[in-house]
């Protein structure tokens, strides 16, 4: 039987002592890859492991609540707490991490549509990998197709935008990398992103500032080289 570690077991290792966790390390610094909080590892999980590292996370953040001094044995409110923490982590907030891409159907631009598309505001949801505390807000898309651009559904940039948005990020980074994941399935003319969020580190905690709220874009092909193109996209967006 498994030690026990207060109402949890014991993280399960391997005959060589390893940890789930540091067998999917070890797979991604042999291919030289990065893991950074906002990076996707779905590709390194095999099957059965998820639900071994979310095992792992919630065994874990039980010796953060013991660390806390709460009494996890006795309090009925934090008795399971652990494992919903590492639920949490694994199934949702941070799902983005270790989901592969979703299937997102392409379908190609046989009228050869060239008109300035808006896509927005969808909802964004994600936390700041400084502290995990929530960052919430909205997202704007503008498409310049090409005539051998690929054009998706409405629906689909949703998931996209919850794929990158669903793990620990800074808003500065999580633009771009939505921007270039855009451009990459799209190959339009012109992409332009607009992301407003506020930040739970700043309204939670610090100085505790309700009204902040950061404002980034991103351009690029023709809404980079052209002012008019970008001007009709930005007056499009509603006043904030």
């Amino acid at each position: 039987m498994d030690a026990k570690v207060g109402s949890l077991p014991a993280t399960r290792r391997e005959k060589n002592g390893q940890t789930v966790s540091e067998r999917v390390r070890n797979r991604i610094l042999r291919q030289g890859r990065r893991f950074h909080a906002n990076d996707n590892i779905g590709e390194f999980l095999q099957e059965g492991e998820l639900a071994q590292l979310q095992q792992e996370v919630a065994e874990k953040m039980h010796g953060v609540l013991e660390s806390l001094v709460i009494d996890t044995a006795n309090d009925h409110n934090t008795r399971e707490t652990a494992g919903r923490l590492a639920k949490m982590y694994i199934q949702e907030i941070f799902a983005g991490r270790y989901n592969v891409m979703p299937d997102v159907t392409e379908f190609p631009n046989v009228e050869q549509l060239n008109e300035l598309m808006v896509v927005g505001p969808l909802r964004i949801r994600s936390a700041c990998s400084h502290h995990l505390c929530p960052i919430m807000g909205q997202v704007w898309i503008g498409v310049l197709p090409h005539k051998d651009s690929s054009l998706i559904g409405l629906s689909k940039y949703g998931r996209l935008v919850q794929w990158i948005m669903s793990r620990p990020q800074i808003q500065e980074e999580a633009v771009v990398q939505l921007a270039n994941l855009l451009e990459s399935r799209l190959k339009p003319e012109g992409l332009a992103v607009v992301l407003e969020a506020d930040h739970y580190c700043m309204r939670w905690r610090g100085l505790k500032d309700d009204e902040a709220r950061m404002v980034n874009s991103v351009m690029r092909g023709s809404f980079l080289k052209d002012p008019s193109l970008r001007s009709e996209f930005l007056s499009l967006l509603p006043r904030r």
